[in-house]
């Protein structure tokens, strides 16, 4: 360790990601991470939040990342640690949130003896990594935070692995290393999405995605429509996207790809922006992975958010200058009424939109069960949704963690899946201890339906012993107002659209968390 007076390299480290500007790390440390623990202590600007599992700590790190644009550092126990957080990376990842990971290591003369512990942490960190990198020395170690900061801040995950000595031994803090601007998009693709959707005409389509979902993405984006005739659609899943009362609300890619290629059917010209290419899910005998009718021409306007960072928006205000197209008024539509009866997908968007506070977040993880929201909450007050673009499950309540954490003035609704809530139910204790302002509604049809839904899909019929056992989570019945309770949030349980209405204004009329098992 060193002495009362040094600055060892993990407060360096920790100096520098601060003067970088983040503040916020996503902690489940172990004994190797230590220096980094009490470091914390002397860098008051970095606010620490405990996490209970390490996919609550990467799930949170990417909510925050897509509501602030910026950094969040989560802190990691060795290997194991990071590979308990990896498919929240992935999400992240998918969704292009910077995100920078730092992953305790045994000190170099400890290794060769092969503890317990020991693992090829950055052969598991490249997986989902965009960057990785292993300090070499103490005195390197803040320069290497700063890269890694700036590595991130073009929308990928950084994994920085920290050796024990290098946390213990002397270091000085780092300048901050600059940060590129989204690159413009070059002339030649938005000469070419121009004429291949003034060809097109009502058979052309304007697909989009990421940051193509912000407002003055939409706006321009309904302006390219008007000029040109062509479709607009978003991705099924999008990472961030701004939505309701006064927004252009394009409809939603389906998730089934009969269902996708139904709604391509027609397109001759696809343009993308801030997404891909449109391909199913999952592989199925006899069918194509693409669901882009077969001759129809894509063209890339930009790329996705993973691919690296573009000025999307930029392009879409470029491409509708250069179309001539002019500003256009959004249709304005019925405000969404409360509804009654039975409790369904559909009555549970509904009561959701209708009460949702404006300003709100909305966290989509809600699987089968909430594919219908969109659509149902294009008249709702203007919020933000961030939906499940990795397909990774176990994001929903620690992304929500993160976005509250970010935004603390705007409520944040999470729309959960029971059997994926499962994954990463823990984090409703960070909710509890961060005193957080979110309302998890965990829409709890006790099944992994989207796997029954696919068995029915694929002929299966009557399932037998055990496709239905590995299916089902009614035997015994997940008791998640229990569950809440034993984290510290307040729960109820609601059975129709009125209770769910009832329960959505009791929670949101009180600060900090609260959970509604919406038994359908």
């Amino acid at each position: 360790m060193p002495n009362g007076t040094g600055t060892n390299g993990a407060e360096a480290l920790l100096r520098t990601v601060a003067a970088a500007g983040v503040e916020v790390c996503f902690a489940n440390p172990g004994t190797t991470e230590l220096p980094l623990v009490t470091g914390l202590d002397r860098v008051p600007e970095i606010r620490a939040v405990l996490g209970l599992f390490e996919g609550v700590c990467t799930g949170a790190a990417d909510g925050y990342a897509r509501m602030t644009g910026t950094p969040a550092l989560t802190l990691l126990h060795l290997g194991p640690g990071l590979a308990n957080g990896l498919a929240n990376l992935h999400n992240a990842r998918r969704a292009g949130s910077p995100v920078v990971n730092l992953v305790g290591e045994h000190a170099s003369g400890h290794r060769p003896h092969d503890p317990a512990l020991a693992s090829d942490i950055g052969l598991l960190a490249d997986w989902a990594s965009g960057w990785v990198r292993t300090s070499a020395s103490s005195a390197a170690l803040a320069v290497d935070g700063a890269e890694a900061i700036a590595a991130a801040a073009t929308g990928r995950v950084a994994t920085l692995i920290v050796p024990a000595e290098c946390q213990w031994g002397p270091g000085e803090p780092a300048s901050p290393v600059p940060v590129p601007r989204p690159a413009p998009v070059p002339e030649e693709p938005v000469a070419a999405a121009a004429t291949a959707l003034s060809r097109g005409g009502t058979g052309s389509m304007l697909l989009l995605g990421g940051p193509a979902l912000a407002e003055a993405g939409l706006r321009a984006a309904a302006r390219i429509a008007a000029a040109t005739g062509a479709r607009l659609m978003t991705e099924t899943f999008p990472a961030r996207a701004e939505w309701g009362r006064g927004l252009p609300a394009p409809p939603r890619l389906p998730y089934f790809p009969e269902q996708a290629r139904a709604a391509l059917d027609g397109v001759g010209e696809l343009v993308v922006a801030g997404a891909r290419a449109p391909v199913a899910f999952f592989g199925y005998p006899g069918e194509p992975s693409s669901t882009v009718p077969q001759g129809a021409a894509v063209s890339i306007l930009a790329g996705a958010a993973q691919d690296g960072a573009q000025d999307v928006v930029g392009a879409l205000e470029r491409l509708a200058d250069r179309l001539r197209a002019h500003g256009v008024a959004v249709p304005s539509l019925p405000e969404p009424t409360p509804p009654s009866g039975a409790l369904t997908p559909e009555t549970l968007a509904a009561a959701v939109a209708a009460r949702l506070p404006d300003g709100a977040v909305v966290v989509d993880e809600g699987a089968t069960t909430t594919l219908g929201y969109l659509a149902q909450a294009a008249a709702a007050p203007r919020h933000t949704v961030l939906g499940h673009v990795g397909g990774a499950i176990g994001q929903g309540i620690p992304v929500a963690v993160g976005a509250a954490i970010a935004a603390p003035e705007r409520p944040v609704v999470a729309l959960q899946a029971d059997g994926s809530g499962l994954y990463t139910v823990q984090a409703l204790w960070t909710q509890a201890r961060e005193n957080l302002d979110i309302t998890t509604v965990v829409c709890a049809n006790h099944g992994y339906r989207i796997l029954q839904v696919e068995l029915a899909r694929a002929g299966q019929g009557q399932l037998g012993p055990a496709a239905a056992a590995l299916t089902d989570l009614s035997d015994p019945r997940i008791d998640w107002v229990s569950l809440a309770g034993g984290l510290g949030v307040p729960a109820r349980q609601v059975g129709t659209a009125e209770e769910l209405t009832a329960g959505l204004e009791w929670a949101l009329a009180e600060s900090g968390p609260h959970l509604l098992q919406a038994t359908l």
